[in-house]
């Protein structure tokens, strides 16, 4: 083996067995380092979380012992609505409370037939469409006794206008508004008696200023007709006319009714100044 045997130099035959030899050595160093990843790698893939590991148990969250949610979506709950709505129906009701007492104070004030063919209504509210001054219409005034401890109105507190249809039928009672606004703030009392505010009605044209019916001529209740004002509050008090005439001092008046025609209403009254309104009385 130390000397080798062969037509060629020993020299080659040594450096032929030294790369052999060489050859081996990297082969099995190969071998090696093939089989130490093969390992290694197996070890990182069991450690990954995807390796043959069990996955960990998932704890799970509350049972069905836990609070249920009960407010449905939009963020309202049904109790809230429940309650808003109880609360708006006594509001409704409270409202309906003070108008029926208003009606109650104020039904049978002064109503009756009068010798002069005339009679007086309650006092009611005057509406939106009737009038509509002040901020406080939608009080509902009351009559009251005329030793009521409420202050009579003074004058510059107190506005009154007059108010009535453009037009009557044959068959219609005309009907004429005395409305009353307290511009104060305080509550007050006026007298809206036929003595105290004295309606007339006369015949339109220049030349003729002949009385066809007066409030003060035989009202069928000539004292006094007191009302409360509230502050701020509009009233109404309304007188019908059957179309009768009338004569002073309950004097037997002219006979028959007033004919269609056009006619003038006024309405005075102590420290107010006169009001005006004319209608007119239809033939058909």
């Amino acid at each position: 083996m130390r000397n080798p045997v062969g037509p060629l130099p020993s020299s080659i035959y040594w450096r032929r067995r030294a790369v052999a030899g060489l050859l081996v050595v990297l082969l099995a160093a190969l071998i090696a380092w093939a089989v130490t990843s093969v390992n290694g790698g197996g070890t990182k893939d069991d450690g990954k979380p995807g390796g043959s590991d069990p996955v960990e148990s998932i704890t799970p969250g509350p049972g069905s012992s836990g609070p249920k949610i009960t407010q449905r979506p939009g963020g309202r709950d049904e109790s809230e609505d429940s309650e808003g709505s109880e609360g708006s129906g006594g509001s409704d009701g409270g409202d309906g409370d003070t108008s029926g007492a208003g009606s109650e104070d104020g039904s049978g004030s002064g109503t009756g037939s009068g010798s002069d063919g005339t009679s007086t209504g309650g006092a009611d509210t005057a509406g939106a469409g009737g009038g509509g001054t002040g901020s406080g219409g939608s009080t509902a005034g009351r009559q009251v006794p005329a030793n009521s401890p409420l202050p009579e109105c003074k004058p510059g507190a107190l506005e009154l206008t007059l108010r009535t249809k453009v037009s009557y039928g044959p068959d219609d009672r005309p009907k004429f508004e005395i409305i009353a606004r307290n511009t104060s703030s305080a509550a007050c009392k006026t007298d809206l008696g036929p003595k105290n505010v004295v309606l007339t009605v006369t015949e339109a044209g220049e030349d003729n200023d002949d009385v066809i019916w007066s409030s003060k001529d035989c009202p069928a209740a000539p004292g006094p007709l007191f009302f409360q004002v509230p502050a701020g509050a509009t009233i109404v008090h309304t007188v019908d006319w059957n179309r009768a005439r009338s004569a002073p001092n309950c004097a037997t008046p002219p006979p028959g009714k007033a004919a269609p025609g056009t006619y003038l209403l006024e309405a005075k009254a102590p420290d107010t100044p006169l009001r005006r309104a004319s209608f007119v009385l239809k033939k058909d």
